[in-house]
């Protein structure tokens, strides 16, 4: 591989994990540079602004993310419910075994920074509206009960699902390990809000 790009590659792989810790607003360029070892003109040459830097990182994120979890998985369950239990699962070791990949795909598309919002919407916006399409179409043969506005119903369960993606994350940023009869047991409580959503409290 040319220096070159065997130098950005390293420039990507050392940033990742000041943009996962701190997140882009609080990241600064000299905090870039004393991670990947180098001067910031060095970095700047590679890629002009911590913009650049950073939507670059969400690229590489992208990329490996969507390796594992292709825009065809959907298509092969029938059950919103089950579809989204099998996903939690697949993302919950995902975030386990790369949590700075994915806090950073998580700023990037779920909490996305003013500066980078119409970068982010301009090259993944047509992504994000296949996929939403497909957790739509799934959703929509879940029979509701007369009377619950289906729209209302997926974001209740799309905040819901939200929450425990971010309390996830946060458990990733506790210095001490977080053993699997823990996940586990956050697994089971996430499953629990959503059958009580699904199923109702009122006897």
């Amino acid at each position: 591989m040319p220096m070159q790009l065997y130098k950005r590659e390293e420039i990507l792989e050392a940033c990742l994990s000041v943009f996962a810790r701190h997140g882009y607003k609080k990241t600064s360029t000299v905090m870039l540079a004393e991670a990947a070892g180098i001067s910031r003109s060095l970095i700047f040459y590679h890629f002009k602004s911590k913009k650049e830097l950073y939507l670059s990182i969400v690229d590489w994120c992208f990329e490996k993310f969507g390796a594992e979890f292709g825009s065809d998985i959907l298509l092969t369950y029938w059950d919103f419910f089950e579809a989204k239990e099998k996903f939690s699962v697949l993302r919950l070791d995902y975030m386990k075994r790369n949590p700075d990949l994915y806090k950073v795909a998580f700023e990037a598309f779920l909490a996305t920074p003013d500066e980078v919002k119409a970068d982010i919407e301009k090259k993944y916006g047509e992504v994000r509206t296949v996929r939403d399409k497909q957790w739509r179409e799934l959703f929509d043969r879940v029979p509701l009960r007369k009377g619950v506005d289906r729209e209302m119903a997926f974001e209740l369960i799309k905040n819901t699902l939200d929450h425990f993606e971010k309390k996830a994350l946060s458990e990733l940023n506790i210095e001490n390990d977080v053993d699997e009869a823990y996940w586990q047991s956050f697994l089971d409580k996430r499953n629990c809000f959503l059958n009580m959503i699904r199923y109702g409290i009122e006897q």
